[in-house]
């Protein structure tokens, strides 16, 4: 019985890891500039930031991240890009990105709702979408 006690407590995530949300649903975010593709990260390679914590596909990841977390994180968080361009509070899908101008952006919706329309007119979208964000959260 102690035994499985044990196992039990050692499998079940801790408390103050669950407290911390999970970042882009758990993909590696150095992946999109290092390998150009969406990648799920590792749970045994995590790192907190922001009140979020990211997962990475390597150790190397990891490290590129902590050494520069704002260069790699997605700009709206966990949020829709483009849905914050238009008033709205999604959450992204981490399938749906876009780099420009060596920032990442995440979408709710593939193209061409998502990354495309963005881009059509991206100083102006990234600008209401930051407005938008603070008056949405309540900053």
């Amino acid at each position: 019985m102690a035994v499985a006690a044990a196992l039990f407590a050692t499998s079940m995530p801790s408390l103050a890891t669950e407290a911390v949300p999970l970042a882009i649903k758990g993909y590696d975010p150095v992946a999109y500039f290092t390998t150009g593709s969406p990648t799920r990260g590792l749970p045994e390679i995590e790192y907190e930031w922001d009140e979020h914590r990211y997962l990475f596909a390597s150790a190397e990841h990891r490290e590129l991240f902590k050494a520069d977390p704002v260069r790699y994180a997605p700009e709206f968080g966990n949020f829709c890009a483009m849905a914050l361009a238009l008033g709205e509070l999604d959450e992204a899908n981490p399938e749906n990105w876009l780099i420009s101008d060596g920032k990442l952006y995440i979408f709710g919706k593939p193209a061409p709702m998502g990354p495309a329309l963005f881009q059509q007119d991206l100083a102006a979208n990234i600008a209401k979408a930051n407005q938008n964000r603070a008056l949405l959260q309540g900053h």
